[in-house]
């Protein structure tokens, strides 16, 4: 484990730089793979990142500039936002062994790279991007400072989640302070839905479940209906939130169907009241306290009830703890 001043001093003598991201990729690990490739070059080295398989085209954007060519040869492997190996893209596959630094905000992180900079504190991946920024000394520009805007952003659903602190909203300060067009970035990811988006959303709020007297909601995402509407990639960025905006419900379940008939799950929740993190582990995924995901190998009803019963079985585990206190 290494220092953000010491990832800062290793990354200062390499060059021919890759970054990698990792699988179904969110704000955080697109915003801090574009940030750090833009500081880099900043600072007079080769770098790009790895092309995202299955990056929305709105958070594809902010990777266009800096696109690895298919012939790039690169001498030092940095892995960012990405707890553990199982979570690379695979196109990454060929880089998973030789992996030089890995800078994370995950407390699962399974500490896979040569050197690990990991601080679970952090909110995003960004605000760790950001201290290495400032340990080079130089003005951050805009191509630096609006990517890890949006990092933070998304990964504190705008600053709303419990993982948000002091220290996150005096970082998102700083990167306002660069300039950026930070009303822009939150209009285009937390205030502007497309019709079929919506109606997305309208469908699967007809169709969801309730657990526990209303505390669990579990919202199912059939590929059909995703086809039915013709829901794209950024139709279906953070559905995993839709369930927890109801009133009472302290575990938000998505469960969505993927190419291969097996499920996705996002969980969200109020870390008071069940361990995300520790659920999904049980399904060799893994995140944080209050939010976390995993696959499941099985079809989307069968996954359902298997993460239900492990989530109701913490429910029970802990109620009976509680009561022998």
């Amino acid at each position: 484990m290494i220092t953000d001043q010491q990832a800062a001093a290793l990354l200062r003598t390499q060059d021919s730089i890759l970054i990698l991201t990792h699988i179904r990729p969110d704000g955080d690990t697109i915003g801090c793979a574009a940030g750090l490739c833009a500081l880099l070059r900043q600072l007079g080295k080769t770098s790009y990142v790895l092309p995202s398989l299955d990056v929305s085209q709105t958070l594809g954007t902010y990777l266009t500039p800096y696109l690895a060519p298919a012939d790039f040869s690169p001498s030092f492997i940095v892995a960012v936002d990405t707890a553990a190996l199982s979570m690379l893209q695979t196109n990454a596959e060929t880089y998973q062994n030789r992996i030089d630094l890995a800078i994370d905000h995950h407390g699962s992180h399974q500490a896979y790279a040569k050197f690990c900079c990991v601080d679970s504190s952090c909110a995003a991946c960004g605000e760790l991007i950001y201290r290495i920024a400032l340990t080079f000394k130089k003005p951050l520009s805009h191509a630096v400072a609006l990517p890890l805007y949006m990092a933070i952003a998304t990964d504190t659903g705008c600053f709303q989640y419990s993982n948000t602190t002091a220290d996150t909203h005096y970082i998102a300060g700083a990167l306002i302070e660069t300039g950026i067009d930070h009303y822009a970035v939150n209009r285009l990811h937390f205030r502007t839905k497309s019709l079929r988006r919506m109606h997305l959303e309208a469908r699967l709020i007809s169709t969801m479940e309730f657990w526990e007297d209303g505390a669990i909601a579990i919202s199912m995402v059939p590929q059909a209906l995703l086809d039915e509407i013709g829901a794209t990639k950024d139709d279906t960025e953070d559905l995993a939130d839709l369930p927890g905006r109801i009133a009472g419900v302290e575990a938000s379940v998505t469960v969505r169907e993927q190419a291969d008939g097996t499920a996705k799950i996002s969980l969200r929740t109020s870390p008071s009241y069940l361990n995300a993190s520790a659920i999904c582990a049980q399904f060799d995924g893994g995140g944080h306290p209050a939010a976390a995901g995993c696959s499941i190998p099985l079809p989307i009803g069968e996954a359902k009830d298997a993460l239900l019963a492990v989530m109701l079985q913490a429910l029970s585990a802990s109620a009976s703890d509680d009561a022998g206190r």
